[in-house]
């Protein structure tokens, strides 16, 4: 029998369908591993390697009860070997992860269906720059990266049980290498303006794009800065590795001695990231020759990014900055592309190779399949992270400065993820710096999302924290950061800056205090009332009056609860259930489907809702009014409080794989909070039980009078290895507004950090 070839692909289709489903099938009872027993602290400490080891002299680790580690070490080199080794020891498998991640290595851990998601990630070429980072390194800064990569490989391959992650995923030994780390940094450092884009991009042929690209670029603009310039007048799953991995959010406060009750400064931050299990911060603190300091780090990368050392504090929240561009290559010389020719490995399934092209412009982002794009776009990325820069040198600069003046100069070479870093001082100074490097831009709103070749121009300067503007304690005595505006300029900084939520409040509750204290900023960490969404239910009540007598009585109840909602998202509260309600029937009404994409990309629904609110007509607005109050008013009786309707799920990554994932979710607590609140517990809008997976994931706070006044704590625990009590063991006081003290004084730490390790050669 002769087939045709169309019956020919079909077969092959069925097969490679049949095959896959095989292969998922086998690698599902593959990954049934059992989890490992339960284990103490001391029994995990005893994993840890303490004797013969490649230091020059003896050191001493001191762990308190929630496994948070203290190094003493006589050399720097020294310290940082200690800090690698603490690193695998407690996120060895979360760290593999990542390594994997961040090279587009994900098939190799997942199979088949990862395969566009690893394409993408090789597009976008996260190490591309790399080796000429650690090859420009300045010597001191190259010991310390060496010598921490040395402690992971070390711990590594002396440890006989290797994480639970391993043995899932099917990961072997591999040895790490300073690129590595280099490449893990820039996947933290991800511009966190590509979300926004690749969401848009699909919507570039839509009937008045124009138009509604230049109103999200009107009300994305539309920041209100943390301080006034003397220069100045006045992708689904891609989506989620660059949401849960980057800095793309942040509070951070910075009081100063005039305002705080201590006299020094105070300094405080909470990140936004996705909220897993185990955390993507780590707590630890350190002193050798050089540092002293203690404060959050990010698994496999060998500086604090916010805490304190004697003499400063530091925190930082991503400001957004434009140090991107996407432009036309369409138009280029077919010569002008280079190629390259990659395999991607497949766990239980065929290798795949790729070819992925590149021009002056920057790699083709169009080419990579978890991008959108239109027709037969084709389309280069410029990014800012593609070129040298040294934050590593940056931080540990800033880890041992003793003022503003070193915190500013550190941070000159600091390029990516942009970052507004804040700064207190024991001597009661505050400051702000515009960490990032970005390209000198001379027209202030671009006409299209993307440029043509010719606007290249605008990267042939490239402007550092030294060009833009900084603050030095303001008359104000206070300086916030969540991802505002930092200041006006004369150039563009950035088009989609966070709402006015966050900075608004945590400008409000500070002015309201005369003298600030630690528990100030414990419960301004906590506030959870949102401005916007108080304006929006009053521009709801005041149209729903012109509404008929027979929809007000049929919503009555709703209405009251609406009406009489205070403005906080606390969690035993009807009120955040009222108006989210109302807001998602509305929008879903009202706005065509390109718009409601366009304006969850950009986070800016509730600026768009207030100002259609406030000047459309009574008959547009009544059309879509109408039909959301009455299906917000029934659907609002399925949920008794917020918390009904929206808590957090505590679940590990693998909780992702087929069958077995039920198994990686650790439990689901309601929480208050909400999208821009101050205590961030982000969710998409919507008018279902729903789960936040982004927010608040971690707190700092320090008060610079005292080396002790050290309170940090995380959405988990420090442990990454599953079934350990250290595990999730601070979620109670994540919960409850509680902090780990972690202490400077060597004496303090002594006493409050029973379990001593000694080190040696």
């Amino acid at each position: 029998m002769i087939l045709s070839g169309r019956t020919i692909q079909a077969r092959l289709k069925i097969i490679t369908i049949a095959a896959v489903i095989t292969a998922l099938v086998t690698a599902s009872c593959a990954l049934i591993v059992p989890f490992p027993p339960k284990v103490d602290l001391e029994e995990r400490l005893t994993a840890f390697p303490q004797t013969k080891l490649p230091l020059s002299a003896p050191a001493k680790v001191y762990w308190n009860l929630n496994q948070v580690p203290f190094v003493d070490a006589k050399t720097d080199e020294d310290a940082a070997f200690v800090i690698g080794l603490i690193h695998a020891h407690l996120r060895l498998g979360q760290m593999e992860v990542m390594r994997r991640i961040a090279a587009g290595r994900i098939s190799e851990m997942g199979g088949p269906l990862a395969i566009d998601i690893d394409h993408s990630l090789r597009v976008l070429n996260l190490g591309r720059v790399a080796s000429q980072v650690v090859a420009s390194m300045p010597d001191d800064t190259r010991r310390w990266l060496e010598s921490f990569v040395l402690g992971i490989n070390y711990y590594q391959n002396s440890i006989e049980f290797l994480p639970h992650e391993f043995q899932v995923l099917g990961l072997e030994r591999e040895v790490w290498t300073a690129e590595d780390v280099i490449t893990i940094g820039r996947l933290a450092s991800v511009d966190v303006n590509w979300i926004v884009w690749y969401r848009l991009l699909a919507l570039r042929n839509e009937p008045g794009w124009a138009v509604l690209w230049s109103r999200l670029l009107d009300e994305g603009t539309a920041s209100l800065p943390s301080f006034i310039s003397e220069n100045s007048d006045s992708l689904n799953s891609l989506t989620d590795i660059v949401l849960g991995m980057s800095r793309s959010g942040s509070n951070a406060v910075a009081i100063s001695g005039d305002k705080s009750i201590t006299g020094s400064g105070l300094i405080a931050s909470d990140p936004h990231l996705g909220l897993t299990v185990p955390n993507l911060w780590l707590i630890a603190g350190y002193r050798s020759p050089s540092y002293h300091a203690v404060g959050m780090m990010i698994p496999g990368i060998p500086f604090i990014a916010f805490g304190r050392n004697r003499d400063i504090g530091w925190g930082g929240t991503n400001m957004r900055a434009a140090n991107s561009d996407l432009f036309d290559v369409s138009v280029l010389n077919p010569e002008s592309f280079v190629e390259r020719e990659e395999k991607i490995k497949v766990r239980w399934w065929f290798d795949k190779n790729i070819t992925v092209r590149e021009t002056e412009f920057g790699p083709i982002i169009s080419d990579a399949p978890a991008v959108p794009s239109i027709s037969d776009d084709q389309i280069g990325l410029r990014w800012i992270g593609h070129q040298p820069s040294d934050e590593l040198t940056s931080m540990l600069k800033v880890n041992r400065a003793r003022n503003w003046n070193e915190f500013k100069d550190a941070l000159e070479g600091f390029a990516v993820s942009p970052q507004n870093m804040v700064f207190a001082d024991r001597h009661g100074h505050i400051g702000m710096i515009m960490a990032t490097h970005i390209p000198q831009r001379k027209v202030a709103k671009p006409k299209d999302l993307v440029l043509q070749p010719h606007d290249l121009d605008h990267w042939s300067s490239i402007l550092t924290s030294q060009d833009l503007p900084a603050s030095y304690n303001p008359k104000s005595g206070y300086l916030v950061s969540a991802n505002n505006l930092a200041t006006e300029t004369d150039m563009p900084i950035g088009y989609f800056f966070s709402s006015n939520d966050r900075v608004h409040r945590l400008s409000e509750r500070l002015v309201e205090l005369d003298r600030v204290s630690v528990r100030d900023l414990e419960e301004l960490q906590r506030d959870v009332f949102m401005h916007s969404a108080v304006e929006l239910r009053n521009a709801f009540l005041e149209r729903i009056k012109t509404l008929s007598n027979t929809h007000k009585l049929d919503t009555l109840q709703f209405l009251n609860v609406l009406e009489d909602w205070d403005g906080y998202y606390h969690k035993t509260s009807a009120g955040p259930v009222a108006i989210e309600l109302l807001t998602y029937y509305f929008v879903d009404n009202y706005y065509s489907e390109s718009q409601k994409a366009a304006y969850a990309a950009t986070g800016r629904q509730m600026t768009s809702l207030l100002h259609e609110l406030n000047t459309a007509s009574r008959t547009v607005i009544d059309a879509a009014l109408h039909p959301a109050l009455l299906s917000a008013s029934a659907k609002f009786k399925e949920f008794s409080t917020w918390g009904d309707m929206h808590s957090i799920s505590l679940s590990h990554p693998l909780r992702f794989i087929p069958i077995i994932g039920r198994y990686y979710r650790f439990g689901t607590f309601p929480v208050s909070g909400g999208s821009t609140t101050i205590m961030k517990t982000a969710n998409r809008l919507t008018d279902q039980r729903h789960t936040a997976s982004y927010g608040s994931n971690a707190r700092h706070i320090s008060d610079m009078s005292d080396l002790d006044s050290n309170y940090l704590v995380l959405l988990g625990g420090q442990d990454g290895w599953i079934n350990s009590t250290t595990f999730l063991d601070q979620v109670t006081l994540w919960r409850t507004g509680g902090y780990v003290r972690v202490p400077m004084r060597m004496r303090t730490i002594q006493n409050d950090f029973p379990y001593l390790m000694e080190l040696t050669p």
